[in-house]
């Protein structure tokens, strides 16, 4: 150990998280009884979106997933001689969907995202099928993980309107017969997994109530990471803040009563309400704090954190100022190695979802594995 990492945190990289899930991919690859298919669509010529792509090409051609990468828009290359105008961000990505939809032998269907930015690309969200999208990012999926929903059937995935079930209070983490794992998406449950890895999570409490105890600052609330992790680290049994730029939410399965004499709260799922802590209040007793703004400029003030504490970096940008690891006792700068991983377990298991619904799959032994 280097002089100057005395008294400092660990500065932990995602490649020994990473290293079990890979194997655990290669596992699921042999048992299948084909290679699944994934199609990425790139739509700009964003040099991160193009990397992201490179990226997946390489980590599916070493597990031996087929990956087939669908150029539309701006990120088509003109060809030398050709005198049309040159293509715009986006154009022919909702075709290149829906093509990828109708396609039997496609298993799942990844976007490189922003292509328009807010609300335009919240749509091209839902026009992928859920039983091809592999970030779940698909509004079944998110209702599915806001609602503590962990097991469904495939067939759920094609109605209209979701289950009005009451869920159900879950023993353990294998599916109830004639169920499945739900899709989580792929940020969000990389980030968990980290968590778990470093001893956030306590492995011998009760599956879903493993984070009991522990109180995590996530910043950033966006539909994509922040408010999906800040959901599932609190329908796990943390007490979250949520962190936006206009304001800051407590999630929590465990909510205060004004009442002192009032029976103890315990929910189905987490429920939301406004905090009156500021920032700096809810980093001093934050064993977590997890950053996914996406600024070069913004940062986590080290003096404010809690001694001891972990800090996650989901942004591309650093969001941890250089002396983190003086307060923080694991510091993880980025997740995008686990991030891929979460990607391509999501694929596994909607290839097991085409196989339990198909008239040739066996329920069983999908269920097992």
């Amino acid at each position: 150990m280097s002089p100057h990492a005395v008294g400092k945190g660990l500065l932990l990289k995602a490649d020994p998280i990473a290293d079990a899930f890979r194997a655990e991919v290669k596992d699921g690859l042999a048992a299948s009884h084909r290679a699944p298919t994934l199609v990425g669509i790139l739509a700009t010529d964003a040099p991160p979106s193009r990397s992201y792509a490179e990226f997946t090409r390489k980590q599916c051609e070493e597990l031996g997933v087929r990956f087939v990468l669908k150029e539309v828009g701006s990120a088509l290359k003109q060809k030398e001689g050709e005198t049309d105008e040159a293509r715009s961000d986006g154009e022919g990505v909702e075709e290149a969907i829906i093509e990828a939809n109708e396609d039997d032998n496609v298993d799942g269907i990844m976007v490189y995202y922003p292509i328009f930015g807010g609300q335009q690309d919240h749509y091209l969200q839902q026009i992928i099928s859920p039983l091809k999208d592999v970030e779940g990012l698909h509004s079944k999926f998110h209702y599915n993980l806001y609602h503590n929903i962990r097991f469904i059937t495939p067939a759920s995935l094609t109605s209209i309107l979701p289950s009005a079930k009451v869920t159900q209070p879950v023993i353990d983490d294998i599916p109830p017969p004639g169920t499945v794992k739900s899709i989580i998406p792929c940020t969000p449950l990389g980030v968990v997994k980290c968590l778990e890895y470093v001893g956030v999570y306590n492995k011998i409490l009760t599956y879903g109530d493993r984070a009991y105890g522990k109180t995590v600052t996530m910043i950033n609330r966006s539909e994509v990471v922040g408010r999906p992790l800040a959901a599932l680290l609190a329908n796990d049994g943390a007490r979250v803040f949520s962190v936006d730029i206009d304001s800051i939410q407590e999630y929590t399965k465990r909510p205060r009563s004004l009442n002192p004499t009032s029976a103890r709260q315990y929910l189905p799922h987490h429920t939301s309400h406004p905090s009156t802590l500021s920032l700096e209040e809810c980093l001093a007793v934050s064993d977590a704090v997890i950053s996914a703004v996406p600024s070069a400029s913004y940062k986590v003030k080290t003096e404010w954190l809690k001694e001891g504490c972990v800090c996650v970096n989901v942004s591309t940008d650093k969001n941890f100022e250089k002396d983190v690891r003086d307060k923080a006792s694991i510091y993880i700068p980025a997740v995008g190695k686990v991030t891929i991983l979460m990607l391509l377990r999501n694929l596994l298991r909607l290839s097991h979802y085409k196989d339990v619904s198909g008239p040739s799959g066996s329920e069983d032994a999908v269920l097992a594995r």
